[in-house]
């Protein structure tokens, strides 16, 4: 797919990316802060398709049959996250703000999933919101 609820996770990754490279490399130019959040955003759609993760994904969050991404969902999330980083340049902050909580709190409640819940199965696998999130 070329977009699926979670290209909202990539743009939040975007927002991130942004807030995290001011934040501890504000001297660079926002170019080569743009190229390093597409170095690790790159990097991160490898690591997320090896058999490893694909696995963890399967065992700890709600993406039971997960298969890994097709190419194009990969370069998708990828172009994703540059509209959430160059989204992040352009609002005024209190805007970014509001954009990464809807783009977080939207799909909490339409799929009971984001990229908080994302992160914290696959770090800290919970029994209680595996159940919460399987509608059970």
């Amino acid at each position: 797919m070329l977009a699926d609820w979670y290209s909202l996770s990539h743009i939040v990754h975007g927002l991130l990316f942004y807030a995290a490279l001011w934040l501890v490399a504000r001297r660079w130019p926002v170019e080569w802060r743009f190229l390093a959040a597409l170095l690790v955003e790159t990097s991160w759609e490898v690591i997320e398709n090896t058999p490893v993760v694909i696995d963890r994904y399967r065992a700890t969050t709600a993406a039971l049959g997960y298969t890994g991404d097709s190419v194009v969902n990969s370069l998708s999330d990828i172009l994703m996250m540059s509209l959430g980083f160059l989204a992040a340049r352009k609002l005024p902050v209190r805007w970014a703000i509001i954009l990464l909580l809807a783009l977080e709190i939207i799909p909490l409640f339409t799929i009971r999933d984001n990229l908080t819940l994302n992160v914290w199965a696959l770090i800290s696998p919970n029994k209680a919101l595996q159940a919460w999130q399987a509608g059970s």
